[in-house]
């Protein structure tokens, strides 16, 4: 009887040993007495010492685990909690980002205005002195000087109006808003993600003010003193992203990288240098030579025919008269392959897409470069993304790679299909 109470008692200290410490101690209080015999053996004092130390114990692990809970849930909360500086200085750049967006486009509508415009104008401008020229070779007396003035004039206005329009090139100008206001589209799409799936860091901030600052610089707004240079000496690709930082450490893999990834974007990037950069330069050279020739020839023209025509109807020039209206119908011509051919847009164009491929060869080379594959965008990602941007698939992104490594230079395919 007394080894069966014996084990109730213990057996109800190993269950109160589970419980909350109010079920503890009222277990502890109302523990019986266990008799033999005659006399009366009181167990209070040892199980009060057992239940104690049970106590102590319990306590004790409990106290630990609540610290570490208490440490793993703090943690977790001051690297899940952005600041709200941070959130509020990219909102304050978001903002910016999508007023620029409204500029360019306004700005490129408007400039768009002007080539049209500008063009016709100076057609009507033309042909209407060539008409008069014309008219006042086969007429003599009180209108000849009229229409010989007049004519004069007409060609003159409109030397002096195409000498500004092919400065400042308006069809060229559109192409350069349009390419900042899609660019600056993007921009504020890459703000919105890092801001709806990430915790934003002081360094995106920085990234992002940098990326504003640098296409602010590629595609200047005003005209007066940091416009583009229409004809520059020599063609480079657009170029309207900050400069990637480097960092040197100790090369690990992982992240979605492996060695045959790598290679892969290293062939990548050679078959853009060697093909796709080069090409768009290629063109580019031509269509600048192609512009500098008519930007020449239109105003070189007009200022024939305004000559010409100014000795109309005098006996010792008799080719007056074809040069003026010769020299103003060809003017016509010119202008409007220049402008209305939209020249100068096809050069922007060329330049903008060879800044694309050298920005691809940049990233890829970033990538590349840097050891941690930590800070690397995801491997996986990134190749598809690379393979999306070129219009391919991944498998014919890796047909591509290995055909680059075998026949290197000799390679006729480009990289991109897109354009």
């Amino acid at each position: 009887m007394t080894s069966l109470q014996s084990s109730s008692v213990i057996g109800s200290l190993a269950y109160s040993s589970g419980r909350c410490r109010r079920g503890m101690t009222r277990a502890a209080i109302n523990m019986p007495k266990l008799r033999t015999g005659g006399g009366s053996l009181s167990l209070r004092l040892p199980a009060r010492d057992l239940v104690q130390e049970v106590l102590d114990m319990g306590i004790g692990l409990s106290a630990a685990t609540t610290s570490h809970v208490e440490k793993k849930y703090q943690f977790r909360t001051v690297s899940n909690v952005s600041d709200p500086m941070v959130i509020a200085k990219l909102h304050e750049i978001m903002e910016a980002v999508a007023d620029r967006v409204e500029m360019h486009k306004n700005i490129g509508e408007q400039r768009d205005n002007w080539n049209s415009l500008l063009l016709t104008s100076i057609n009507a401008i033309t042909l209407t002195a060539a008409t008069m020229a014309g008219i006042a070779a086969t007429n003599v007396g009180g209108p000849l000087m009229a229409l010989k003035l007049s004519s004069t004039l007409m060609y003159l206005a409109a030397t002096g109006m195409l000498v500004v329009m092919n400065k400042i090139q308006p069809s060229q100008l559109v192409e350069e808003q349009r390419n900042a206001a899609r660019l600056f589209k993007q921009l504020h799409c890459q703000i919105q993600t890092t801001l709806s799936s990430g915790n934003p860091t002081s360094s995106d901030v920085e990234e992002a003010m940098e990326k504003v600052l640098a296409l602010d610089k590629a595609y200047p707004l005003p005209l007066i003193g940091v416009m583009l240079e229409k004809f520059p000496k020599t063609v480079e690709p657009a170029v309207w992203w900050p400069q990637h930082r480097q960092r040197q450490e100790e090369r690990t893999y992982g992240n979605g990288w492996s060695v045959e990834l790598e290679e892969e974007m290293r062939e990548i990037v050679g078959v853009l240098k060697r093909k796709d950069t080069e090409d768009y330069l290629r063109l580019g050279k031509i269509a600048l030579k192609v512009n500098k020739i008519l930007s020449i020839s239109g105003p070189l023209l007009t200022g024939m025919a305004a000559f010409g025509t100014a000795f109309v109807g005098s006996s010792h020039a008799p080719w007056a008269a074809i040069v003026g209206v010769v020299a103003g119908a060809m003017a016509s011509v010119v202008n409007t392959m220049e402008h209305g051919g939209q020249v100068g847009m096809v050069f922007e164009m060329y330049r903008n897409n060879a800044g694309f491929f050298r920005l691809m060869e940049e990233t890829i080379e970033s990538n590349l470069n840097e050891r941690d594959v930590g800070r690397r965008e995801n491997g996986e990602l990134f190749e598809m993304k690379v393979a999306l941007q070129l219009g391919r698939s991944l498998s014919g992104l890796k047909n591509l790679a290995a055909s680059s490594s075998k026949k290197g230079e000799a390679i006729e395919e480009f990289a991109s299909k897109l354009f």
